[in-house]
């Protein structure tokens, strides 16, 4: 019977309705098929160099294989979920294919092995993919610094106004901080975040290894080249398993992949944060495409940043993902339980939740504009150009933490006298305050070169600076690292 299990023979009583939907995989681990049928592959190629199948067999395993995954890729094959899970339905329908032939395939490996390759390669390429998405949305914020090379607004810490900067800066900020996201996920995926994830499960068994003599070196070789459209030649095994016992039971692959992905969605939340903000009637800095937005069912005046609201919203989901694997870990001896089934429904839905923000984000960066006459009008609230002056006077001499005496004074006055900017002062105040601390430095005219927040995103020197050439350095070193 197709629909018998391949431990069935032990079992005096076959698994009753209820059990079966109980322990199903198939309605969520089908997406692994193409990742199965790779490692069946490979593990046929070392079957016949071994000699424990023929290379006519081999061949007929392989051709049944190749064609389950073309009907599969056309929509012609149907999945039976009597059979549990994406190996077995696989398994069944190659058997029914090339017969005979297909019953040799799983000598010497065990759904253990088997399963444990299959999710590595899955969330190798799933990584790959992720990349990619992180490289466009980099390219998307890029793309808007360059928009916004002219647009002089305000920074924030504690959510205070704190120096003027070059808004497209704060663009290449993101950059800065999602690309780091493409090196941790690029590293885990090339080189692997430790030893153990170099190692091809596959040849371990069900815990054990095997008394055949299987190759899983072989395996690992053949797998090393796995096709995929864009990167010909990656690599995603080294080397065959140094512990049969650990290669079966880690699941340290796994939580390396979400882990990557609670970053990436704690960078994409804290982006949506700052872009809920920015967009709100207070600030009106950003404005982004009407097809990203909402109304209300009540209130029609209103326009809603719904989709930035759920990426921050699906944060917690991701982070929900991460300790539920380590949850479901941290009670496990040592080898295969039933448990790390569990493993693929929390990976495939962090994976789609990251996949899916990071298209929404980039798809709104990309509409987005900072709103020029919005945010200028407001430079001169807010002191922006303090330190600017403190530093100026620096430049004459004068210790930094007097200047930064000499400098709170004179914004206290301004308060006081109802001033809103500090080049509404006169060069008599400059030098009055000056005296008072004890500077015997004069000041000229030449100090309003250091005042106003347009006048200071010019006069940046330093490495990675929000405006001036530092930033200009910036724009143009990440349009030629990403190509846009």
């Amino acid at each position: 019977m197709a629909s018998e299990k391949s431990w069935q023979a032990r079992i005096g009583e076959g698994p009753d309705a209820l059990a079966q939907k109980f322990v199903e995989s198939i309605s969520y681990d089908r997406r692994l098929y193409k990742h199965d049928i790779a490692g069946s592959i490979a593990h046929a190629t070392m079957l016949a160099k071994v000699g424990l199948i023929t290379d006519g067999e081999r061949d007929k395993i392989v051709e049944g294989l190749k064609s389950i995954e073309r009907d599969i890729e056309l929509g012609n094959f149907k999945f039976d979920e009597s059979l549990e899970d994406i190996h077995m339905v696989i398994e069944a329908a190659l058997i029914g294919r090339v017969g005979e032939p297909g019953k040799k395939l799983h000598t010497g490996r065990s759904r253990n092995d088997q399963v444990a390759t299959d999710l590595a390669i899955w969330l190798m390429d799933a990584s790959r993919k992720i990349e990619e998405e992180l490289v466009s949305l980099c390219k998307a914020f890029v793309a808007l610094a360059d928009r916004s090379a002219q647009v002089v607004m305000p920074s924030y810490t504690h959510l205070q106004r704190a120096q003027p900067i070059v808004a497209g800066s704060e663009s290449l900020a993101w950059v800065n901080s999602f690309y780091s996201d493409v090196h941790r996920i690029a590293y885990w995926v090339k080189s692997g975040s430790n030893e153990s994830s170099e190692q091809l499960p596959l040849g371990s068994g069900a815990i054990a290894g095997s008394s055949l003599p299987i190759d899983p070196a072989a395996v690992a070789k053949d797998l090393k080249y796995f096709p995929h459209p864009n990167h010909v030649g990656w690599s995603y095994f080294s080397k065959p398993p140094a512990s049969s016992i650990e290669r079966t039971a880690s699941r340290d692959h796994a939580c390396d992949f979400l882990y990557v992905c609670a970053l990436i969605s704690m960078h994409l939340s804290r982006w949506a944060e700052q872009w809920i903000i920015y967009m709100s009637t207070e600030f009106s800095f950003i404005k982004i495409a009407d097809k990203y937005t909402t109304s209300s069912s009540m209130m029609p005046q209103k326009r809603n940043p719904d989709m930035l609201e759920l990426i921050r919203g699906r944060c917690g989901n991701v982070y929900g993902d991460l300790f539920a694997l380590m949850t479901i870990l941290k009670g496990l001896p040592i080898g295969y339980n039933r448990d790390l089934q569990e493993d693929k429904r929390i990976v495939f839905r962090a994976y789609d939740t990251v996949s899916a923000c990071l298209e929404m984000a980039t798809a709104i960066v990309n509409s987005a504009n900072f709103v020029k006459e919005n945010i200028e009008p407001t430079l001169d609230k807010g002191f922006l150009d303090a330190t600017s002056l403190a530093e100026f006077l620096v430049t004459k001499g004068v210790p930094f933490r007097t200047a930064h005496h000499i400098v709170g004074t004179l914004v206290a006055k301004c308060e006081k006298e109802g001033k809103t900017a500090l080049a509404q002062l006169s060069v008599g105040d400059f030098n009055e305050a000056m005296k008072t601390h004890g500077s015997a430095v004069g000041v000229t005219d030449e100090i309003y070169q250091a005042l106003g927040a347009r006048n200071v995103v010019k006069r940046y020197q330093s490495a990675g600076a929000a405006g001036g050439k530092p930033f200009e350095e910036q724009l143009a070193a990440w349009k030629k690292r990403l190509g846009v």
